[in-house]
């Protein structure tokens, strides 16, 4: 059974390995490990013979365990041989003492090993040694008495000692196995296993599905699965090559416009993309444009975009006041009682500093104090002339200085030195131990012991706290929240390991008890703080750009009203008085002003960007989604005053029919797009290959037999090309088959059945006469077929469609009543016969075994063989049901099938069994 953690399978193939080192048996553990494989797991037991255990029988032949030896040859293999013979002598050796003694070996090396632990234990390491060397040699000397109990016990010692050796040369041999082992299993059986597989699945082993997981398939818009094109990289190559402009991007709906969009919006730097309007308005669509950019711009910028709440006053002081006081109520409960031990260790150090130093401190600022007032009634008093034209002089120099920012550039200059003050400080307060004679003879009488103790639980704790640090830190390479929590419990024991021994021990606790300790532990808590504070830094201006950007959404998302109020009264008892009222509104942007502030903001966007090489990317997204070409060149009209932005690259998704007004531009009249759009991309559909590379990206399983029938079904449109892969598996899972015909038959034929409704339903619109009615009438007839089909009437379904598909409606009604349909239902009629046509042709390709040798001769046949016609013939429908139906006459000559109606009653069915009828066909 396959483990549900993939990851554990290499460890668990390795201890597999190490447990039996035998070749064989690494060669089958190697064999299971790649049967496990899912792409060749899910292949087996899918046909007769493909099963695990004819997979097993053959890859034990000679032939292929040799074949994957020869595979895994190298270093590590000739390793393993050398170890594996080494191993197997030793092993001959042990086997041959312990045969020779004939008492039980292990007794005797137990005591012999108990003895020498004694004597180490006892004598020490070099006593011991002695004494086993001496031991041993009279053991050896006794090699002339070939009996007695001394020659049994060296027997025995000698037993054990090969045992000894044979357990190190086992675990090498383990390591070596577990090493070649990975290289047989890589290099070796994985790529013959699947070579075996396909060989007994027999032909086209790739049709054969295999199940596997879907979320590339059930997620088409998710970023991980996007596969660059050719439409995707010339479109980087005009964005790499154009300073700005406008390109428009075109192609049918559904190849992947707008993901080529999202790709190269999430390549720029700076990238908006927003979706055109279905009824569209310009103004507010310019609107909607302008606050994405100014929202974009902002968040790039790292400032928070402004809330234009909707909530009361009262709301908005209810939630401030509750935030301020969890904040109040988190400060009481940590820092006040933090403050107060503190302030509780510190009293008496700080009582005996102010009682030694408060007198003389008071004496200097009163002689200060006096001197300065001497100063001042000399200059009073005019006794001191020079002194006072000083003071006049520095109090101008001052009042001129008013403008000037030298105050705050040295304020400046001494808060970037407040690192290096705070550092001097707690230093100098630390380094004040060295020059204290009292705890340097305390220090010098530290018993060794302890030092080394102290000694090594700091490290301990500096090592682990700083590696905790290191996790904690957002762009580490290593950062782990759960790493962090798991260090933090040995790093809490180191300190508090270290605090017990210091405090419990009698030496350090004399050291700690040192009456100057407080006042040093008062520097390095002051040196700290001001090494804290020079990190802060007064919060920089908001740039004049992001500024711009948030004025610009108020005005574009609020209605600011502002209103003012004068009155005046006045004395009793006149009672004369007046008031005035004054409202303020702004007035709405009109589209000229939105268009010039737009440009002028966008413009300096992107000169700002472009200094830094970035992009700017405005993507316009389902402009062709606005109805016809008509109303998408009405919308490039408006909104050409936007484009031609410097240094601003836009992108406008179009329909085909733009672009092919902007490729014939001038011939022989000029319109909108040639002056709005500068160059145009073409989205095709996708290829053949293009196809397989998104399917294989989004579906391990999805073999080239199943993408050529997506991409067949779809035409290469992007869109449709992931649900047909999605509905692959889903009539997989329906009909629990697994071959390509069987899967296939279902698929297509519950397209058909959709597609025909759909038809029915459009010819229902129109007006019918009793003579034309048996028009609606055969085609509810096919639709209830194919509603029907079971492999019973097969034949008879494959006919009616054959008919159809060849001569229309005639071959179902009176020839008469289809000459009475009208120009709009014949037009239906022939392109619901078209698609019969070409279901009906994928229906005979797919749908019968052997597609690889059949696809191999419409290759040779020429181009119309080719696979990747299939996919030409479903664009070509929708271009013209007569030009698609000239495209599938060719491949089906390449192919080998019938051109006009055949006889299909007389054939057999595909299927095995019916399961409606319970009988065979």
């Amino acid at each position: 059974m396959q483990l549900t953690w993939k990851w554990l399978e290499p460890a668990r193939l390795k201890v597999a390995h190490f447990a039996a080192p035998e070749r064989e048996s690494i060669y089958a553990a190697c064999l299971d490990a790649s049967l496990l494989e899912p792409h060749v797991a899910g292949r087996l037991g899918k046909r007769p013979g493909a099963s695990h255990e004819a997979v097993v029988r053959e890859m034990q032949t000679s032939r292929w365990q040799t074949a994957a030896t020869e595979r895994a040859t190298g270093p590590q293999q000739r390793a393993y041989d050398k170890a594996l013979a080494s191993t197997a002598r030793i092993e001959g050796y042990r086997r041959a003492a312990i045969d020779a003694a004939e008492t039980n070996w292990w007794p005797t090396c137990v005591l012999f090993g108990l003895t020498s632990i004694g004597l180490v234990i006892a004598l020490g390491w070099l006593a011991a040694l002695g004494a086993v060397l001496v031991a041993v040699a009279a053991m050896l000397s006794l090699i002339r008495w070939p009996s007695g109990a001394l020659f049994h016990r060296r027997l025995n010692l000698l037993a054990g000692f090969y045992c000894i050796i044979w357990l190190f040369r086992r675990c090498r041999l383990g390591v070596r196995a577990a090493r070649w082992g990975a290289i047989l299993e890589t290099k070796g059986t994985r790529p013959l296993v699947g070579h075996v597989v396909l060989q007994l699945l027999g032909d086209d082993p790739d049709s054969v599905y295999v199940p596997s997981r879907t979320d590339g398939l059930r997620a088409p818009r998710a970023p991980g699965y996007v596969v660059s094109n050719s439409a995707m990289k010339q479109l980087k190559r005009k964005l790499d090559h154009i300073e700005d402009g406008t390109i428009a991007v075109c192609g049918p709906r559904g190849t992947g416009k707008s993901t080529l969009l999202e790709a190269c919006v999430e390549d720029a730097r700076f990238g908006v993309l927003v979706q055109a309007p279905a009824a569209y308005a310009p103004l507010d669509f310019l609107v909607s444009l302008f606050v994405r950019v100014c929202v974009q711009y902002i968040d790039d910028q790292g400032y928070t975009v402004p809330e234009l709440t909707r909530l009361s006053p009262m709301l908005r002081l209810a939630r401030t006041a509750r935030r301020r006081a969890r904040q109040l109520g988190r400060w009481i409960v940590f820092a006040l009682p933090a403050l107060a031990l503190f302030c509780l260790g510190l009293s008496a150090p700080v009582r005996a500093l102010y009682a030694d130093y408060a007198s003389t401190i008071a004496d200097l600022l009163r002689q200060q104090g006096g001197t300065l007032h001497k100063q001042a009634l000399s200059v009073w008093n005019g006794h001191a002339i020079g002194l006072g034209v000083v003071i006049c002089l520095v109090a101008l120099v001052w009042w001129h200085s008013r403008h000037d920012v030298w105050p705050a550039r040295l304020l400046g200059r001494l808060w970037r030195h407040s690192t290096f003050i705070g550092m001097t400080i707690a230093v100098v307060s630390v380094g004040s131990v060295l020059t204290d004679e009292r705890m340097r003879h305390q220090a010098a009488d530290l018993p060794k012991g302890t030092v080394l103790t102290c000694l090594w639980l700091f490290l301990l704790w500096m090592v682990l706290h700083g590696v905790r640090e290191v996790l904690d830190e957002p762009g580490a390479p290593l950062s782990g929240h759960d790493m962090s929590l798991v260090l933090r419990p040995p790093a809490t024991a180191a300190g508090a390991y270290l605090l017990y021994v210091l405090v419990t021990t009698p030496q350090t606790n004399q050291l700690l008890s040192d009456p100057d300790n407080p006042i040093r532990l008062c520097g390095v808590i002051a040196g700290a703080l001001i090494v804290r504070a020079g990190y802060w830094h007064l919060k920089p201006a908001e740039p004049a750009l992001v500024a711009r950007c948030r004025n610009y959404l108020y005005r574009l998302q609020t209605i600011q009203t502002t209103a003012s109020t004068w009155s005046g009264t006045a004395p009793q008892p006149l009672a004369i008085g007046g008031s005035h009222a004054t409202t303020v509104s702004t007035v709405p942007p009109t589209m000229p002003e939105l268009v010039t502030e737009f440009r002028e903001l966008l413009g300096d966007i992107a000169k700002q960007k472009t200094l830094f090489g970035d992009r700017v990317v405005i993507a316009i997204d389902e402009v062709d989604r606005l109805g016809s070409d008509t109303e998408a060149l009405d919308f490039l009209r408006e909104i050409k005053a936007i484009l031609g932005v410097r240094h601003v690259h836009y992108l406008i998704s179009v329909a085909e029919d733009v672009g092919a007004t902007f490729v014939r531009r001038g011939l022989p009249h000029r319109d909108v797009t040639d002056s709005s759009l500068d160059d145009i991309i073409h989205v095709p559909p996708s290829t053949l290959a293009e196809s397989h590379k998104i399917l294989s990206a989004r579906s391990e399983t999805l073999t080239e037999p199943y993408a050529l029938l997506a991409h067949s079904l779809s035409g290469g449109v992007l869109r449709d090309l992931l649900r047909y892969a999605l509905q692959i598996k889903e009539t997989q899972d329906k009909t629990q088959a697994h071959e390509l015909p069987d899967i296939a038959y279902d698929l297509i034929l519950e397209e058909l059945s959709e597609t025909l409704a759909g038809f029915r339903t459009l010819l229902s619109k129109h007006q019918w006469t009793p003579s034309t009615s048996d028009t609606l009438t055969a085609f509810r007839f096919l639709c209830n077929q194919l509603r029907d089909a079971c492999p019973c009437t097969e034949p008879e379904l494959r006919q009616a469609l054959d008919t159809f598909a060849t001569e229309g409606i005639e071959g179902h009604t009176d020839p008469a009543s289809g000459r009475e349909l009208t120009d709009e239902a014949r037009q239906l009629v022939d392109e619901a016969s078209a698609y019969v046509y070409f279901s009906l042709t994928l229906l005979e390709i797919f749908g019968e075994k052997g597609l690889e040798y059949r696809t191999s001769r419409a290759r040779a046949f020429g181009a119309d063989g080719a696979p990747e016609r299939l996919a030409e013939a479903r664009q070509e429908l929708a271009i013209s049901p007569y030009s698609a139906r000239t495209l599938i006459n060719g491949i089906r000559m390449a192919w080998e099938l019938p051109l006009g109606p055949a006889n299909r009653l007389d054939l057999p069915a595909s299927r095995a069994a019916c399961p409606r009828h319970r009988v065979r066909p």
